[in-house]
């Protein structure tokens, strides 16, 4: 069974991740694999030098993320020319991985994928997994995380398709409004329920 993990920034996703890791199950993590797309000296990275310009790239060679954050994140065009770019890589790798994962032998596989309906890769996946927070729980843990004013987080928190969205396409949400240990116990209910095996 190949498990789609997704919310929405500051739900609670990486949390829910971790504990499907510390239990055994192999994750796919479109995140990592973004990053590894962009390192010094790879394609994805040369082209978004080339579309956005040098000032994308730090002296060593790297992706400056702020600056490439600041560009994207109020234009939506921009975003959209960025996914054009890295979004083919990151697929490609995902699915090598999640490939060598089967190969392995393993029951159960996570594809922890944040933007999963926003890249509509449901089709990725046999059942999908929405990790879910407030607004304001977002807001707060935002502000707390990152140092983010309130309109800086709620600016990052509209940059995507709102999580109420995103559990109506959801085989199953967990709520991760309260403590850890709620978060946990629902987890290990569903994984019984969907009979997901390591």
């Amino acid at each position: 069974m190949i498990i789609g993990l997704t919310g929405s920034i500051a739900t609670g996703k990486s949390t829910v991740s971790r504990m499907l890791k510390q239990k055994g199950y192999p994750i796919v993590d479109a995140d990592e694999i973004s990053r590894m797309v962009v390192e010094p000296g790879t394609p994805v990275l040369r082209r978004i030098a080339e579309v956005f310009g040098p000032d994308v790239l730090l002296p060593d060679g790297s992706l400056n993320r702020e600056k490439l954050g600041s560009i994207i994140f109020n234009d939506g065009g921009k975003r959209q020319m960025l996914n054009e770019i890295i979004h083919p890589a990151v697929r490609k790798e995902m699915i090598r991985q999640k490939e060598e994962w089967l190969d392995k032998g393993a029951n159960t596989v996570i594809m922890d994928i944040p933007l999963l309906f926003e890249s509509k890769l449901q089709s990725y996946v046999d059942k999908i997994l929405v990790v879910s927070a407030t607004t304001e729980n977002q807001r707060k843990r935002l502000m707390a995380r990152n140092g983010f004013s309130a309109e800086e987080a709620d600016a990052r928190i509209n940059s995507q398709l709102p999580v109420q969205e995103k559990e109506k396409g959801a085989d199953a949400v967990i709520d991760n409004n309260g403590t850890v240990e709620e978060t946990e116990k629902q987890l290990n209910e569903l994984l019984v329920k969907w009979n997901a095996v390591v």
